[in-house]
């Protein structure tokens, strides 16, 4: 058995496109991290260009809105992928210890055997025997 990780592109075709609202379905590991580093980097890149200026914290606002769902819901389909169900993503609003409950369940790797959710992403695609 071959779980296929994603690339960094690809993480973030698939989190603005293909699933950009979509809570159903399992998210591998890496299609979770790479869009996080993504949102990380526009973040820090707005903030060099911006600064505090209206206009910064107007453009920051709108692309933190644009980010919501989709962020959400690879939330939500990582926690699936783990075999949780998506209403554990309240524990974030548990201070510092929710967190990083969250933080160590996405850090873990994707179940190896379809469950409830739907079956192992990325099984066995692209990988010739």
């Amino acid at each position: 058995m071959y779980q296929r990780q994603v690339d960094f592109v690809e993480a973030i075709k698939r989190a603005l496109t293909i699933n950009y609202c979509n809570f159903n379905g399992r998210a591998s590991r890496s299609e979770y991290w790479w869009f996080c580093l993504f949102q990380f980097i526009v973040v820090v890149a707005l903030n060099i260009i911006f600064g505090t200026d209206t206009t910064g914290t107007i453009v920051k606002a709108i692309v933190s809105l644009a980010f919501f769902l989709p962020g959400l819901g690879l939330a939500v389909r990582r926690l699936h992928d783990i075999d949780k169900s998506g209403w554990w993503i309240f524990l974030s609003l548990i201070p510092v210890v929710g967190t990083i409950i969250l933080i160590v369940w996405y850090i873990k790797p994707s179940m190896p055997y379809p469950n409830e959710y739907g079956p192992v992403p990325f099984l066995n695609e692209g990988f010739e025997e």
